[in-house]
Order: structure tokens, then sequence, then C-alpha cells
């Protein structure tokens, strides 16, 4: 069985692809933040899920295989 990634449960390689994208990395990580119950995370990533957040979350998927984790809460 594939491994799981971040984005909605998928397998690897689709997240990977997906975060290549920069508007479905932008809307998959609002959505999956929206998902965790993180309200904050979720605007936070609206208003500034372009540039340097979209660079990170795909460093992080094809690295450790989950987004960026800016706020804990």
């Amino acid at each position: 069985m594939a491994n799981k990634s971040d984005y909605f449960g998928l397998s690897y390689l689709v997240s990977v692809i997906l975060a290549i994208i920069p508007v479905t990395s932008w809307i998959c990580g609002a959505i999956t933040r929206l998902q965790e119950g993180k309200i904050l995370a979720f605007v936070l990533r609206l208003l500034l899920g372009w540039g340097i957040i979209w660079i990170a979350d795909l460093i992080l998927m094809i690295v450790s295989k989950h987004i960026l984790r800016l706020l804990p809460i």
C-alpha cells in the first residue's frame, strides 16, 4: 500500500504533484488546515499562501510528506 501524505490522505506522488502547482497547493493547504480545525492557520494560508509558504510546502512535502505547520495552534 502506498504511503499516505498530508493532502486528504492521498498518495505521496499525487500530493507532490498537487504541491508543485501553486494554485492547487494554496487551495489544498487551506482546506487541509480547515479540516484540522485550525481557523487562524486557514485564514493565514488564504492570505499569505503564495510565495514563501508555497516553496516551503513544496520542499517539506518532498522531504517529510507534510505541509508547513506555521502555527501549532
